[in-house]
């Protein structure tokens, strides 16, 4: 069974993540499983010193380092515990009934991939636990390459949970923007909120036609449509109509351009990833 994945480490998006995560359960009735990985990088286990360049004449330093790393390990092994066991509680007292808890030692995006075929939506906030540590820095060191590695909805968590009151989806006909459409049609995550349907282009036939199609096969599944033309750069255009109205959260197709096409212009995903305030959700 699909369920819902949660991504947490105990920094300041933790509990924001898991409200996002337990309103994501409750709504798409599926069940919900906190996860916490221990990165290899910062917590080697027994013995992996291969990298230690001099030391090998030094076999006392070796040890002292291994049984370093090893008491490192074992306090950042129990305070994933401990988050994920606050997680559970939290979700319990929400209402969830046993939410499961998963703590993997390795890599976030290959414990992710292995994880993926039982993943309907992951969840997980724009700062990790390290990035709090290096100002200046607007998304996490691990957020990017799991959105692009992960090919499955993913919702990127602010540090402060509300209940979304409206959504807007950024649409511009390409295969991407027509396979969200067709994401959001068929879950019932979204169903009973005013969905604002937006292109960023020039108005004319074409657009027009084509934000039509979107909207009658989102009235199709039940939504309340509100589709809407604007010109101008694509960013500037949907942070503004979202303050403008208002609108809780984001969605759009991500990575939707050739890798060749991303190199020359960037990516629009990136883009949003990097400067978006409130939650987005990306549909692959």
């Amino acid at each position: 069974m699909t369920r819902i994945l949660a991504c947490i480490d105990g920094s300041a998006a933790t509990a924001a993540v898991c409200d996002w995560a337990i309103w994501a359960s409750r709504r798409l009735g599926r069940p919900l499983t906190f996860l916490h990985v221990l990165d290899r990088e910062r917590y080697p286990g027994p013995g992996d010193l291969s990298g230690a360049i001099g030391l090998g004449s030094r076999e006392h330093l070796l040890d002292e380092l291994a049984r370093l790393d090893e008491r490192r390990a074992k306090v950042a092994l129990e305070q994933g515990q401990a988050v994920l066991e606050a997680a559970r509680d939290r979700a319990l007292a929400a209402g969830l009934e046993a939410p499961e808890l998963c703590q993997r030692h390795g890599s976030l995006v290959e414990t992710l991939a292995e994880l993926a075929d039982g993943i309907q939506l992951l969840v997980i906030g724009r700062q990790g636990e390290d990035s709090r540590q290096h100002a200046g820095q607007p998304i996490g060191s691990q957020l990017e390459g799991v959105t692009r590695a992960l090919a499955r909805p993913t919702l990127v968590a602010p540090d402060e949970f509300r209940t979304p009151g409206s959504l807007l989806l950024a649409y511009d006909a390409s295969p991407s923007a027509r396979q969200a459409v067709d994401a959001l049609a068929a879950s019932p995550l979204f169903k009973g909120l005013p969905l604002h349907l937006l292109m960023v282009g020039e108005d004319n036939a074409l657009t027009r036609t084509a934000l039509h199609e979107a909207q009658a096969r989102l009235e199709l599944a039940g939504f309340l449509v509100i589709p809407a033309i604007r010109e101008g750069k694509l960013e500037p255009v949907l942070h503004a109509y979202q303050q403008e109205r208002a609108i809780d959260l984001l969605a759009m197709g991500a990575y939707g351009h050739s890798r060749i096409r991303r190199l020359l212009l960037g990516s629009t995903t990136r883009q949003m990833l990097h400067r978006s305030r409130t939650p987005l959700l990306l549909l692959r």
